[in-house]
């Protein structure tokens, strides 16, 4: 139980996460610091990302060999990677709800493939993993991209690129503490017999997980208009409103019924 414990651990890192957008706090740190500042927040963002997080425990969940941990984790590295930094450079952006929402779909589809869904249940081969990792770090990364995009990036093309790279290499960072305490736990923990019993129920539970946040990002597409307010809390929001009264003065309000 105490390598589960580190697992869930890894995968629960700050109760931000579900979010995991740009605050009005982190843009202002953006201002005021250089590129140290995007790497400890490319780092911050991956490690409280829940979605990336989730589809990489399904990605290493059954992998024992070192190569193998290398040459998956490095597909999705190029996939997310390729995404993140060409979509932020042309200013490629779509409706994040709908992107986090295919990223808890690969959630699902790992989950489903580490069960033997395809086979149990369709009667079909599995695609090849290789390719679908390749794929699903794509849309990861541009699921990133639309957060980095929130930040000040600068407007000269150079200094743009560096903020980029050194927010990916952030992620890449963050990435590699966060797999390396989900390696530790999933090692100690497949020397006991319990993981050959509970490995079934613990991807039906991460299936279950990628579920509930497709609910939630859909929910969020459906229901709030603005996508700007996704991401700030209620302070945050304000405080934006604080900045556009400051531009642009409101109206008085009228109170002749009051």
């Amino acid at each position: 139980m105490k390598s589960l414990f580190l697992i869930v651990s890894a995968l629960l890192l700050t109760t931000t996460a579900f979010a995991h957008g740009i605050s009005s706090a982190d843009t202002q740190a953006m201002l005021e610091g250089g590129y140290l500042r995007y790497i400890w927040l490319g780092a911050s963002h991956m490690l409280t990302g829940y979605d990336h997080l989730l589809f990489l425990f399904g990605v290493i969940f059954f992998l024992t060999s070192f190569n193998d941990i290398v040459k998956f984790v490095t597909l999705f590295t190029i996939g997310h990677s390729i995404t993140l930094i060409f979509a932020t450079f042309m200013k490629i952006t779509a409706n994040y709800w709908l992107i986090d929402a295919v990223i808890a779909l690969s959630v699902m589809y790992k989950a489903f493939d580490n069960n033997k869904g395809f086979q149990n249940y369709l009667g079909m081969k599995a695609p090849p993993l290789l390719w679908m990792v390749l794929i699903f770090g794509l849309i990861h990364g541009f699921g990133l991209s639309t957060r980095l995009q929130k930040l000040p990036l600068g407007e000269q093309n150079s200094e743009m690129l560096m903020r980029i790279l050194s927010f990916n290499l952030g992620v890449e960072i963050g990435q590699i503490l966060a797999l390396a305490v989900m390696l530790i736990g999933l090692n100690i923990w497949r020397r006991k017999k319990s993981f050959q019993r509970l490995s079934t129920v613990v991807n039906h539970a991460l299936m279950v997980l990628g579920f509930m946040l497709l609910l939630m990002q859909l929910h969020g597409y459906l229901h709030i208009k603005n996508q700007e307010e996704y991401g700030f809390n209620k302070d945050e929001h304000a405080h934006i409103h604080k900045d556009m009264e400051a531009v642009k003065p409101l109206p008085p309000i009228q109170h002749d019924n009051l």
